[in-house]
């Protein structure tokens, strides 16, 4: 009888699992396995944070889901279009990519 022997090695890299799961928000592709619906109905469940849809007719981009408080620093027009000549070069339709958004106001305010 031959005696074999065995090693087993096991790794893992552990991350925290946050909530919610999206920073600041999600571009999905025209074609991507998940619709902004359900991912609202998702983070709805997971999180207080408000999310908002903006639309978006395209080929490659479909819907961009965002933190309510990110639309009250900018327009939902200027996010569209940021993301249309930033963001859409980078991706296909059938891809979601994750946004982390830094948006600087500056206020300048002269009193006479």
């Amino acid at each position: 009888m031959i005696k074999k022997n065995r090693r087993h090695t096991f790794r893992a890299h552990l991350t925290e699992f946050v909530l919610p799961p999206i920073d600041d928000g999600l571009v999905l592709g025209r074609f991507s396995p998940i619709g902004h619906v359900a991912v609202g109905k998702a983070l709805s469940l997971l999180t207080t944070t408000q999310f908002e849809h903006v639309p978006v007719e395209d080929d490659v981009i479909g819907d961009v889901l965002v933190r309510s408080a990110i639309l009250r620093k900018i327009s939902a027009e200027q996010l569209r279009r940021f993301v249309l000549e930033e963001i859409k070069p980078l991706m296909g339709p059938e891809e979601i990519i994750h946004l982390d958004l830094e948006v600087e106001i500056e206020i300048d305010q002269e009193s006479k």
